[in-house]
């Protein structure tokens, strides 16, 4: 057969064989399907050769001059990588109990002498067969393996992620925290000083209701009143530093800094009171008297987190957190009451009543204050 015609093959064989002219008959018929083989004469020049090189196949005489061929099989074997070797032993006994040996040896297939070149290549190739598709299965493991490791390791980094994200969301609106935990501000809970605009809010009626009204009832109205005003919070990206019952404390300008934070506290106040208004009628329906009252503050405060490790809180601690809860416990029912210094960054924008200067607790010097009303806007187009 011309060898040209024959079906090319690529691997390489060890052969193993102390007489010559096996050698040369085997090299040449391997060569000829296109496998690289490597000639050793005895036990030992085989050991040295699997130590030193990787094969695809091991062609193993038994009967060898020194170790016979069971011997180099147990050995070749104890070579850890050579666990899944294909070993063909090639013999010319053919007895039973040599077999059981052999594979007892560790061997795969036998070739009885003198060889049959059509059975050695399809035993070859069927052995080739077996061992690629082993090693293709080892190096899916290998990359399934990896790419369980790197998902650990995003999983991990998920569950970091989504553990800070959660407790920053605790404070800030989910852009807001977002934008933290993607670099885009400085660490919020690091104590720092920083203008900001103050709204405080709290629900006139709430202390006779509670002392008076069934516990459900009263938590079922508080449900509403913080999910109503918690929409509008996140909407305008305020930063909520306090639920005491039914007091809340938003503040503008912390922790990312933003253009006209005063106007945002007062568009925010404004729809609260509306939407507040809308519950002091369905409560009005159920038997009680609830209202919003509300009070806007601009200042420098020291805004950062507090508390211990397992109960953090985020705030701001200035006289304007005490300035625009003073003015939320003057305002009445449904009123907006604003300090005159952040009224100042939005008077032409919004219209108000003046309600003079009031001596608040806490403050030496009388304060200048502003009834919110609404938007100028709205004033002009009316």
């Amino acid at each position: 057969m011309n060898a040209s015609t024959l079906t090319q093959e690529t691997g390489k064989i060890l052969v193993v064989d102390d007489t010559a002219s096996n050698c040369r008959l085997l090299n040449d018929l391997l060569n000829a399907h296109g496998y690289d083989v490597v000639i050793a004469h005895d036990g030992h020049r085989a050991l040295d050769a699997a130590a030193s090189q990787s094969f695809d196949l091991v062609l193993l005489d038994v009967v060898m001059p020194g170790e016979d061929g069971f011997k180099i099989c147990r050995r070749l074997r104890d070579i850890p990588r050579n666990a899944m070797l294909p070993i063909v032993m090639v013999t010319s006994l053919d007895s039973k109990n040599d077999r059981i040996k052999g594979l007892e040896a560790g061997a795969d297939d036998f070739l009885s002498k003198p060889i049959n070149s059509h059975e050695l290549i399809a035993r070859v190739r069927s052995l080739m067969r077996i061992k690629r598709l082993y090693e293709t299965v080892e190096a899916q493991r290998a990359e399934l393996a990896d790419w369980t490791i790197r998902l650990e390791a995003r999983v991990a980094e998920e569950v970091a992620y989504n553990t800070k994200l959660m407790r920053l969301k605790r404070f800030f609106s989910p852009q807001l925290a977002d934008l933290i935990i993607a670099g885009g501000a400085d660490d919020p809970l690091k104590s720092h000083r920083r203008e900001i605009t103050v709204v405080f809010l709290d629900l006139r009626g709430f202390t006779a209701f509670a002392e008076t009204g069934e516990p459900e009832i009263v938590m079922q109205a508080l449900a509403e009143y913080h999910q109503a005003m918690g929409k509008i919070v996140v909407a305008h990206q305020g930063t909520l530093e306090r639920f005491t019952g039914d007091g809340m404390m938003i503040f503008f300008n912390d922790p990312v800094p933003i253009a006209r934070p005063t106007l945002r506290a007062a568009t925010m106040a404004l729809e609260m009171r509306d939407a507040a208004d809308v519950l002091h009628h369905q409560w009005k329906n159920r038997g009680f008297l609830l209202a919003l009252g509300i009070g806007i503050a601009e200042g420098f405060a020291t805004v950062g987190a507090i508390g211990f490790e397992e109960r953090i809180d985020y705030a701001a601690i200035g006289t304007v957190t005490n300035l625009a809860a003073r003015l939320c416990a003057e305002a009445g029912s449904g009123e907006i009451l604003i300090s005159q210094r952040a009224y100042g960054r939005i008077e032409t924008e919004f219209a108000s009543d003046p309600m003079g200067d009031l001596h608040l607790r806490g403050f030496a010097k009388p304060i200048t204050i502003r009834r919110l009303l609404r938007l100028e806007s709205a004033v002009n187009n009316g």
